[in-house]
C-alpha cells in the first residue's frame, strides 16, 4: 500500500475531517456499498471478539466471517501498526453487538 498516493492521502484527509456521527454516516454511505460496510463492521467485531480471546469457531460463528479474515483481522490485530487497539481502545466503553 503506497500511502503517499493522492488517492489515499485525500482519503485519508477527508476522514480525518468529519466532524460528527451523521457526517461520518453520509460520507459512509456515499463511499461504501451496504455489503462492504457490514464487512468492515464484522471485521471490528472480530477484532473486538479476538482481544476477548474468543475462539476463531466462535468468531466465525458469530459474524460469519471466514476463518482466513479472522486470521488476518488477527495478525493486523498483533501487529506493530495498532489500528484496531487503538479505536477498540476508544470505543469498548460503547456497547458492541452482543455475543
Amino acid at each position: 500500500m503506497d500511502w503517499s498516493s493522492p488517492r489515499i492521502r485525500v482519503l485519508v484527509t477527508s476522514l480525518q475531517v468529519i466532524r460528527s456521527r451523521d457526517e461520518m454516516r453520509a460520507f459512509l454511505e456515499d463511499l461504501m456499498s451496504e455489503q462492504e460496510l457490514e464487512v468492515f463492521a464484522k471485521r471490528l467485531q472480530a477484532a473486538d471478539m479476538l482481544n476477548e480471546s474468543i475462539p476463531y469457531s466462535l468468531i466465525q460463528k458469530e459474524t460469519g466471517l471466514s476463518s482466513a479474515t479472522i486470521a488476518r483481522v488477527a495478525k493486523k490485530l498483533l501487529s506493530d501498526i495498532g489500528g484496531y487497539r487503538m479505536v477498540l481502545a476508544h470505543i469498548n466503553p460503547l456497547p458492541l453487538p452482543k455475543r
